[in-house]
């Protein structure tokens, strides 16, 4: 089973390669099997990506916004009509169920596109009367700017950094995660063929010292990350020494507050959603379920019974629900937190072990988790996991639930099952979160904003917000009089 690109690098409108970076495997983790070996980039690398970025930026922005938004709708008419080929590339390198990217992942970057075509138009100043003088203001792109993507939804990232940026007359420069590098490639492809300029979307591979070279470059304007907290600080602090915009979409420890009077299937549906699907690996995942004590015990026992149905295999079986973790060292990292709730004396309900599954004895599998009876001052409630493993705990009063849904440094996202409407506005009002949802989880449309308070970032992917951080403000003031001078 291969999936070797042609080149390790997407510049200046074609593959490109330098066989004297380091080089490095894509693994397919459902059976251990390399499917594809790529280079990182070199310095001469990253400078040609720049380069190229700099000159198709500069022509980019000369288009008018609705020549601009044809080739994002073309491009996204490309990403559907090639979904179900994308859709199997995303499940051999990240080895989630064919089942969910399907749906989820490129089908999502499409959505991006699309939308963002539809507000390149839109992005319009402001008309300011000051009497006889007057002033107006534009927004401007802001030049070449650098994604750097985590491996949980690489196409879905690229695609919601690219649609944006391009939108606002930016060019962009992304680097995929080294763990899942091959469908960013597609999507620039994609781009090119839509007819965007060479080197308005280009892609380099590398490890952590790339993304640095980018953040760092003399010509990057804006720095977008999606990735882990400790990554976000680092690159966050490079962009700042030459006062670059950043936006941080970083990680979590989201809670889901359960009161007595929800939908008791629907809360354990949203639990599942915010735990379970794409193996747990999901920065919003809400892994702290709080459930009011008189509702406690029957969800636990209902959703123990709904999670043993849960089918663990092939991911491009469309039967299969869950695929493996990303790799064997992250189902290592998971299987620690297992055992470390254990000791510290959560009550295991169901899962935590490794499946035996024919054929994929190499994979990274493991199964679905719940631990209950767990406090707040358990690693497994104060630590983000990124696996499958949801942790319940009690609550008697709205109080006392949002001071420990809020006692966390993060700040991603929150959720709220109640039956009354009033209480659901009140706690997510009171919930210190990015994007809180009631009554349901884990949806997140393109048409509205996405992202973090406190440590889990700061800006915002998605929606009518994006655009104004790929974007900046200039303001013309227009005199109509003399010039008045005491000199």
């Amino acid at each position: 089973m291969r999936a070797q690109p042609a080149a390790s690098h997407f510049i200046d409108g074609g593959y490109f390669e330098d066989e004297s970076g380091t080089p490095f495997d894509s693994v397919y983790a459902a059976t251990g099997e390399t499917i594809a070996r790529l280079h990182a980039a070199t310095p001469a690398v990253v400078d040609r990506a720049m380069i190229s970025a700099a000159r198709a930026q500069g022509e980019w922005a000369t288009w008018t916004p609705a020549a601009r938004a044809r080739v994002l709708r073309k491009a996204a008419d490309l990403m559907r009509e090639r979904n179900e080929a994308l859709s199997k590339l995303e499940t051999l390198d990240t080895s989630k169920a064919i089942q969910e990217t399907l749906v989820a992942d490129a089908a999502s970057g499409a959505d991006a596109l699309e939308w963002f075509a539809s507000m390149a138009a839109a992005l319009s100043g402001e008309s300011v009367p000051l009497g006889g003088d007057f002033a107006y203001t534009i927004r401007e792109p802001l030049g070449v700017c650098v994604g750097i993507g985590a491996w949980n939804y690489p196409i879905q990232i690229a695609s919601w950094k690219a649609a944006p940026a391009l939108a606002c007359g930016n060019a962009m420069v992304f680097k995929p995660s080294e763990v899942t590098p091959l469908s960013a490639l597609k999507l620039a492809e994609i781009v090119m063929e839509a007819g965007a300029p060479a080197g308005l979307f280009n892609v380099v591979q590398g490890f952590g010292e790339v993304g640095a070279a980018l953040a760092t470059h003399p010509t990057t304007a804006k720095v977008s990350l999606t990735g882990s907290v400790a990554t976000g600080g680092k690159v966050y602090q490079a962009a700042a020494s030459s006062m670059r915009h950043v936006t941080m979409e970083l990680g979590g420890k989201s809670p889901i507050v359960v009161f007595d009077d929800a939908s008791l299937e629907d809360a354990i549906s949203g639990a599942m959603l915010g735990n379970f699907y794409s193996t747990g690996q999901i920065c919003s995942n809400g892994t702290r379920v709080f459930v009011q004590k008189g509702l406690y015990e029957p969800f636990l026992d209902r959703l123990a019974e709904r999670t043993a149905k849960i089918r663990l295999g092939d991911p491009l079986d469309p039967d299969t629900h869950l695929g493996p973790l990303v790799s064997m060292a992250q189902r290592e990292k998971v299987l620690s937190y297992i055992e470390t709730g254990k000791q510290e004396g959560a009550r295991l309900v169901c899962g935590g072990n490794i499946p035996t599954l024919q054929g994929m004895e190499a994979g990274a599998f493991i199964e679905p988790t719940v631990f209950a009876d767990v406090t707040d001052d358990m690693t497994i409630a104060r630590e983000e996991i990124f696996g499958p493993v949801m942790s319940v705990l009690p609550f008697e009063t709205e109080t006392e639930a949002l001071a420990r849904a809020n006692g966390t440094p993060f700040g991603l996202a929150a959720g709220v099952f109640t039956s009354d409407l009033t209480r659901a506005h009140r706690v997510a009002a009171a919930l210190q979160a990015g994007i809180c949802w009631i009554n349901t989880y884990n949806l997140t449309p393109v048409e509205a904003p996405f992202g973090g308070v406190k440590q889990s970032g700061l800006g915002r992917e998605n929606g009518r917000a994006a655009m104004e951080f790929y974007s900046q403000t200039k303001t013309v003031h227009v005199g109509m009089g003399r010039v008045e001078s005491p000199y």
